[in-house]
């Protein structure tokens, strides 16, 4: 029997020729690899973009699976990291009929869901005005307690990703290697921040998902609140169980 060891998420760019990603699961395959899922991310017309969650046998190294993946013609590795053998993926669908549940805590499930569904580590919902610092208004269990820092992305009109170092972001998270990502979240001043750490970037797919899914979070959300269903109390109420308030 071969014992289980790590699981690690792999993102894959793939070339645009039939019968390429079943050559990396041979590849994989004969490696040792067990692949648990697989998802597409992108497909255009040079190629695919595909994130696998493989399982090494106990013995397996890392750099036997990239060795085995890119050895497949045009097939390049964009990152591999780590992933809990233990997490079960949220789909697009599954935060759908949450919010549509609960429309009242619309964006307290946003919040939760969305990093599980993105394969993210959190996810903060802030509310900024020019004039002042943001306010996190929901957050996911284990978003981070640098919760001062600038805006200066808000008013946000579309979803967008973050270039590397930009002044906003606090030093502690440069320092983890966080890729960052939000999107408007019901008007310009509200957005979802999302933070993914060890990569991959998040790419336009991604964006658009994560659009669609703030985008109705905070429509949902103004829906309730307007018919009087909106019993949170206060914005602190939607942060979870000891978190500290902004």
């Amino acid at each position: 029997m071969v014992m289980r060891g790590m699981t690690y998420l792999l993102r894959l760019v793939l070339p645009d020729r039939p019968g390429s990603l079943g050559a990396v699961a041979t590849a994989l395959g004969a490696a040792g690899v067990d692949i648990e899922s697989l998802d597409v991310i992108e497909h255009g017309p040079d190629g695919a973009v595909d994130d696998l969650v493989v399982g090494l046998p106990e013995s397996g190294l890392a750099d036997a699976l990239i060795s085995a993946a890119q050895s497949v013609p045009g097939v390049h590795v964009e990152s591999l990291r780590p992933h809990p053998r233990a997490a079960e993926t949220v789909r697009d669908l599954d935060i759908v009929d949450a919010l549509a549940s609960q429309p009242d805590q619309a964006l307290r499930q946003l919040a939760m869901l969305v990093p599980e569904a993105f394969r993210a580590q959190w996810a903060m919902v802030l509310e900024a005005t020019p004039f002042a610092l943001p306010r996190i208004i929901a957050a996911s269990a284990n978003a981070p307690r640098e919760r001062e820092f600038a805006t200066p992305w808000m008013p946000l009109a579309t979803a967008r990703r973050f270039a590397w170092g930009e002044e906003w972001i606090p030093e502690v998270w440069t320092e983890r290697a966080i890729e960052l990502a939000c999107a408007p979240v019901g008007g310009p001043y509200q957005a979802i921040l999302l933070a993914r750490a060890g990569g991959p970037s998040f790419r336009p797919s991604e964006l658009m998902r994560l659009a669609h899914l703030s985008g109705l979070a905070g429509t949902m959300a103004t829906s309730a609140l307007k018919a009087g269903r909106h019993g949170e109390g206060s914005a602190d109420s939607l942060l979870p169980d000891g978190a500290p308030s902004a």
